[in-house]
């Protein structure tokens, strides 16, 4: 049973009623002496102790999204180092069927020389009759840390709230592509530091395997991103680093825009893999770039997407901001967020158009 589940909530919370229920109706009927029933009694109450913390703790959970998977609460989910170091090189790679509509697959990437999960989902119109010449365009989905590339389906509703945006005609249909952020369980930014290309995994590796295997539009004019958190910092910087693979990115509650000096403890690297350094220095750069946040997040403040847009002026990246006056540094608030980003994505990316014929 997944640890973000509607099922896994539904059985801790019968299970705290349960405990309950046995502590009211036992309390009095305990058999043995009076010395053996106190000790008992006490651990009826802790049980239900336990159970309502668990379900208080799984409901925070999947709320803010902290933790998606029970490999990563428990801290097994490829953390090793050599992880990041297998895996089939990308010529080689395979997708596989995940059972839910998506596809995933393990590779290792000629550029980066990291190994790491990406799961692809494809639109229905993909798939359908007289479709086999149309290439679509490709959204990249950056998940927050900590996070895995389910976060984003099993807390995020993606593709669901995508499908539904694109049957009410506001968005694009998109073939969505959910890497793994820091494969090998170091997190940089989406940063290239030594010893780590995290960078050319995202910007070159990822959508060469996919270009490759899906109808994709060329880049960059068919390729976007959209992030949160931490993801959402990489969604603001890629683009600018690579303006040649992406066209648009929308950063949903981004870091700040300044960089972590605890991801990144060199601050010459540290500025120039920050958004905002490489907004001030960008030159003609054919980027767009969508910021949201809300007055309540503490974690991504308001006051830097105006400080981001006024470091754009003139360097021709189109900049648009959003500031919501609620919400927290989480799913609901960043779901909430979807029809902008998305609609707004879909005005900068190309949509989906038939593949020219050759002679």
């Amino acid at each position: 049973m997944e640890l973000t589940s509607t099922s896994f909530l539904a059985t801790l919370i019968a299970v705290t009623v349960l405990a309950m229920l046995a502590a009211l109706l036992l309390w009095n009927r305990l058999p043995g002496p009076r010395w053996l029933r106190w000790p008992a009694r006490v651990l009826m109450l802790g049980l239900c102790q336990l159970t309502a913390i668990c379900v208080v703790a799984t409901w925070i959970n999947g709320s803010y999204g902290l933790y998606s998977s029970w490999d990563d609460l428990l801290g097994t989910d490829a953390g090793q180092d050599a992880g990041a170091m297998t895996g089939p090189p990308v010529g080689r790679a395979r997708f596989t069927a995940d059972g839910d509509g998506t596809r995933s697959t393990y590779f290792r990437g000629s550029h980066s020389k990291l190994a790491g999960r990406v799961t692809v989902w494809t639109p229905p119109g993909y798939d359908a009759p007289g479709a086999d010449r149309t290439r679509f365009p490709v959204l990249v989905l950056l998940h927050g840390y900590p996070g895995t590339p389910r976060t984003w389906i099993d807390l995020g509703e993606m593709p669901g709230a995508l499908t539904r945006l694109v049957q009410r005609g506001t968005a694009h249909p998109f073939i969505v592509v959910i890497p793994e952020i820091y494969p090998g369980g170091v997190n940089t930014d989406c940063s290239n530091v030594p010893g780590r290309r995290i960078a050319d995994w995202l910007a070159q590796d990822v959508p060469e395997l996919v270009a490759r295997t899906f109808r994709t539009l060329p880049s960059p004019a068919g390729w976007g991103l959209m992030g949160v958190s931490t993801g959402g910092f990489c969604a603001a910087k890629l683009p600018l680093q690579y303006p040649k693979v992406f066209r648009a990115g929308a950063a949903l509650d981004p870091d700040p825009l300044t960089g972590d000096p605890e991801v990144l403890p060199d601050p010459v690297l540290r500025e120039r893999n920050s958004p905002l350094w490489l907004v001030a220095h960008a030159r003609t750069a054919d980027v767009g770039l969508f910021l949201a946040t809300s007055a309540q997040d503490r974690d991504s403040p308001p006051a830097q997407l105006a400080t981001f847009a006024a470091a754009a002026a003139g360097t021709g990246v189109r900049v648009r901001t959003l500031v919501r006056p609620a919400g927290g540094h989480n799913f609901q608030t960043w779901i909430g967020m979807y029809p902008e980003a998305l609609g707004w994505l879909s005005t900068e990316v190309a949509p989906p158009a038939p593949r020219p014929r050759t002679a």
